[in-house]
C-alpha cells in the first residue's frame, strides 16, 4: 500500500516553485501525492519566514499537523522552507513533534528523511544554501495553464529590513539554457503564461555571465511555441535598463506589466533601507517606463511605518502614490525582523504602522477607482479562470496570479479555464472590472 504525502506550501511564488520540485521528487520516489493533507500519512509544511505574520502562519500550520499526529490521524510531520532555514536548531528544539526539519539546502534529502521518519527516526539537516535544488521536474501546485519560472535564488541587495539574504544566501542565477528548457517543457504540458520570478529578477545573469541578461532571456522565452504571456515580477528599480524596456516594448508575448517594489519614496527613509533614490528620481524612472512601454501597468509594494518614519515622511509617501497613480499597489506594515540592521533602529509603534498601512491602501483605492474608470469601453484579452454564479472571471494582462484583481464577465458560451477571450469592459466593482464577452 502506497504512502500518501500532502504538501502545504506557504509564502511567495519562489517558495511555491521549491514545493513543486519537492512534489515531483516525492511522486518519482513512489509516494502518492494527496491533495487533502488531512487524509495523508505524511504532511510536508513548506514554510515562509519573511515577516512576523508569515512566521506565525507557518508555526500555526506545523502545530496543527503536530496535533493531528498526536491524535493518530497522520504518521509524520516534515518541516522545510524559509522558517526551517532561518531558525534551524531552535525550531527543531521548540517543536519536537516535527519528525523532519530540513533547511533549504537539504531539500534534496527529503525522500530518505521521510523513510527514516516512518521508521521512527528523526532527521534534522541543514545543508549549504547553495545546495537548494533549482532544477528538475515539477508538479504544478496551481492551475495548469500558468507557472512561475524561477530564474535564480538568493539576493545581494541587503535592504536593512529584509531577512532574505540571511535565509536564501547570495544571488545565484540558473543557466539560461536550463531555464529555456524548463519553459519549453512547461509549454508542452499546456502552460501558456510564464511568470518570471526571483528575489531580484532584474539581476538575472550578472553572476553567471558578467552582465544583466534578463532581456536576452525574455527574448528566448518569447520564441517558445505555446507560450502566450510572459510576465516579469520582482524587478529592482536600479536595474531597469533601456535594453529591458526595449524588449518589453518590442516583444508581443511580454505583457506590458512591471512589478517594481519601491518600498518608499522619501530619500532619507530609502537610505535607511539601504536603497537608493528619492521621490523625484523614482518619478523620473516610472515616467521613463511609461514612455518607453506604452500601456504598461506598474505594480509596486510599499512599507509603512519603517523605523524613524515621521508623519511628514509618511504623508510624502501618500502624496507620491496619488501623483504616480500606480495601476496596482500593495502595502505592508513594517515587520521588525531580528538579525536585520533595521531591527536595532528606533521603532515606530506597531499600531501606528498598521494604521499607516491601512491609510496607504485607502489612498490606493481612490487611485484604483480612476484607473478602472479609464478601462470603461475598452476591449481586453482575458485569461479565463472559472465561474462564480452566472458570471465568469479571469485576468487581463494587468493582473498577475494571486496578487491582483479580476475581470468578471458574462459569456456567450461555456469556457474552459485557460482559454483566452475578448471582454468589453462596461462596469467597475471595487478593485475589479465587469464586462461582457465579445467576438475576437
Amino acid at each position: 500500500m502506497s504512502v500518501k504525502v500532502g504538501m502545504v506550501s506557504l509564502g511567495c511564488s519562489k517558495n511555491q516553485v521549491d514545493a513543486e520540485l519537492l512534489l515531483a521528487m516525492l511522486a518519482d520516489g513512489g509516494y502518492e501525492i494527496c491533495a487533502d493533507a488531512a487524509q495523508c500519512d505524511v504532511v510536508v509544511v513548506n514554510t515562509c519566514g519573511f515577516i512576523e505574520d508569515a512566521k506565525r502562519e507557518s508555526i500555526e500550520n506545523i502545530l496543527e499537523f503536530a496535533q493531528m499526529k498526536n491524535e493518530g490521524k497522520i504518521k509524520a510531520v516534515v518541516v522545510t522552507g524559509c522558517l526551517a532555514e532561518r531558525y534551524r536548531e531552535e525550531l527543531a528544539r521548540e517543536i519536537p513533534e516535527a519528525d523532519v526539519v530540513l533547511g533549504i539546502g537539504s531539500n534534496g534529502g527529503l525522500l530518505p528523511a521521510i523513510q527514516a521518519a516512518l521508521a521512527g527516526r528523526r532527521t534534522v539537516a541543514f545543508g549549504a544554501k547553495e545546495d537548494l535544488p533549482l532544477e528538475g521536474r515539477r508538479i504544478l501546485a496551481n492551475d495548469p495553464y500558468y507557472a512561475y519560472l524561477k530564474v535564480g535564488d538568493g539576493c545581494d541587495n541587503r535592504c536593512t529590513y529584509c531577512a532574505i539574504p540571511l535565509i536564501r544566501g547570495p544571488m545565484r542565477s540558473r543557466p539560461m539554457e536550463k531555464i529555456v528548457e524548463e519553459a519549453r517543457q512547461l509549454a508542452a504540458n499546456g502552460v501558456t503564461e510564464l511568470n518570471v520570478v526571483a528575489q531580484d529578477t532584474t539581476r538575472y545573469g550578472e553572476d553567471l555571465y558578467g552582465k544583466l541578461m534578463l532581456p536576452q532571456l525574455l527574448t528566448q522565452l518569447c520564441r517558445i511555441d505555446g507560450v502566450r504571456w510572459v510576465r516579469i515580477l520582482y524587478c529592482y528599480p536600479d536595474r531597469v535598463t533601456d535594453e529591458l524596456l526595449e524588449v518589453m516594448a518590442r516583444e508581443e508575448k511580454v505583457v506590458k506589466y512591471m512589478d517594481l517594489p519601491l518600498q518608499h519614496c522619501n530619500g532619507r527613509i530609502l537610505r535607511a533601507m539601504n536603497r537608493r533614490g528619492d521621490a523625484d528620481s523614482l518619478k523620473a524612472l516610472l515616467q521613463k517606463v511609461r514612455d518607453r512601454v506604452p500601456g504598461v501597468v506598474l505594480r509596486t509594494t510599499m512599507i509603512a511605518g519603517f523605523p524613524t518614519e515621521t508623519e511628514e515622511e509618511f504623508g510624502e509617501l501618500c502624496q507620491f502614490i496619488q501623483e504616480v497613480q500606480f495601476e496596482r499597489l500593495g502595502c505592508f506594515a513594517y515587520s521588525a525582523e531580528e538579525d536585520t540592521p533595521a531591527y536595532g533602529m528606533e521603532q515606530v509603534d506597531e499600531e501606528v504602522r498598521r494604521r499607516r498601512a491601512d491609510q496607504v491602501m485607502e489612498v490606493q483605492y481612490g487611485v484604483m477607482e480612476q484607473v478602472n474608470r479609464a478601462q470603461l469601453g475598452r476591449r481586453l484579452t482575458v485569461l479565463v479562470e472559472g465561474r462564480q454564479g452566472r458570471l465568469w472571471y479571469g485576468r487581463s494582462y494587468m493582473d498577475a496570479p494571486d496578487i491582483d484583481t479580476k475581470v468578471y464577465f458574462t459569456a456567450r458560451r461555456a469556457h474552459r479555464p485557460g482559454e483566452y477571450i475578448q471582454v468589453e469592459i462596461d462596469g467597475v466593482e471595487g478593485y475589479d472590472l465587469r464586462g461582457k464577452e465579445v467576438e475576437a
